[in-house]
């Protein structure tokens, strides 16, 4: 089974599910509409495309086909959770106020709009992509290719979220999910003992793995399975998710630079100087 596997992680990042124009939430994780939505955006799908009928955009990738990738997320770093609070309208003639649902605008008196918006911050998450049916390998190829060379600059759930330095992994997995597991380094610091870690996934983990910690079952269902993502009907199907615990045997990597050269040995192979 091949794949790739990609890393979200940065300052900032918001994954919401029902966000409305007040409040805008973010899940504890990736959303499988955020995730397709960054897959799309930097294979060139414009919003207009965004939908099974439509035709592919400036990477040749259709936008239905995306709807056979699969998703496995590692919690590297859950983050903490913030709360940023906004105000809208305030200050303006009635002319420039918030627009209300009759098609006139609110009162100068009552123009201010309060929202908040929510935000994972120092958040890591390290993803494996596989993919379902014909030419799968063919979809992953072109998916790992938009990735490296995005035709839009890539964003973790809102574009004010750039991803951190290191964004693609590799995009020629043999194994991804035991490359998850097992080998790619951990984006936290060695406590000097085996840590638990926490795995989401859109399908079932696959059985004979490593020991688990928690039951192998869909413990929250989420409405973030796009049909479509145009700029004006955006429509989505409810999806179950399957979480587990269990733990990791690879290397912690730290944070920083020290992750970063873990990351380089991962890639690379240890450096002249190790070795000698």
């Amino acid at each position: 089974m091949t794949g790739v596997l990609f890393q979200l992680g940065g300052p900032m990042q918001s994954w919401g599910e029902h966000s409305d124009f007040a409040d805008r939430d973010t899940t504890a994780h990736p959303t499988r509409s955020g995730l397709i939505g960054l897959i799309a955006s930097a294979s060139g799908i414009t919003r207009d495309h965004a939908c099974g009928e439509a035709g592919p955009g400036a990477a040749g990738i259709p936008f239905a086909d995306l709807a056979r990738l699969r998703f496995t997320l590692r919690v590297d770093r859950p983050g903490v959770r913030l709360r940023d609070y906004h105000t809208v309208g305030g200050g303006y003639p009635r002319h420039r106020t918030v627009p209300t649902a009759s098609g006139t605008r609110r009162r100068v008196e009552l123009a201010t709009v309060v929202t908040n918006r929510h935000y994972l911050a120092d958040a890591v998450f390290t993803v494996a992509v596989t993919a379902e049916g014909p030419g799968h390998e063919e979809l992953l190829a072109g998916c790992g290719s938009a990735l490296r060379r995005p035709y839009w600059p890539p964003h973790m759930g809102r574009r004010s979220c750039p991803p951190g330095a290191v964004l693609v992994l590799r995009t020629d997995v043999d194994d991804p999910l035991t490359e998850l597991f097992t080998r790619v380094p951990l984006a936290r610091p060695d406590s000097g003992m085996t840590p638990h870690v926490h795995y989401a996934s859109d399908t079932p983990f696959p059985p004979g793995e490593a020991e688990t910690t928690s039951p192998q079952t869909a413990v929250a269902t989420l409405n973030d399975d796009p049909v479509r993502l145009t700029a004006r009907d955006r429509r989505y199907r409810q999806r179950p998710v399957y979480a587990t615990v269990r733990p990791f045997t690879g290397p912690c990597g730290g944070y920083g630079t020290d992750y970063l050269a873990a990351l380089d040995t991962y890639l690379n192979g240890p450096s002249t100087e190790e070795t000698s």
